[in-house]
């Protein structure tokens, strides 16, 4: 009966991270889905509030908090895509070097 609870204990664990793993994942895909719609402000601004409600323990913070979400969309506003597009990198490599988001 020890061996039993033992195993599935560790199916659990190894349950949680594939959970992890499809959330990050889900991350990830929205993150190039608005690097690949930067000319929709809309359409970004939708995927900036999801990925708002995400939360990145290693900075404690939302994976986009509120001011780099304005920030992204007053760039967009004014055209200045590239710069949009370089704080969305930075924001996407500081959430993809958290530990325990490598496969």
């Amino acid at each position: 009966m020890a061996e039993a609870d033992g195993e599935g204990g560790e199916e659990a664990r190894h349950r949680r991270g594939l959970k992890f793993r499809r959330r990050d994942d889900y991350a990830v895909e929205l993150f190039r889905e608005a690097q690949a719609n930067l000319g929709d402000l809309r359409r970004v601004d939708r995927i900036l509030l999801e990925l708002g409600r995400f939360y990145n323990p290693y900075i404690n913070a939302p994976i986009v908090d509120l001011a780099t979400r304005r920030r992204v969309l007053e760039l967009l506003e004014r055209a200045e895509v590239s710069e949009a597009s370089q704080i969305l990198d930075e924001r996407l490599t500081l959430y993809s070097q958290a530990p325990g988001t490598e496969d």
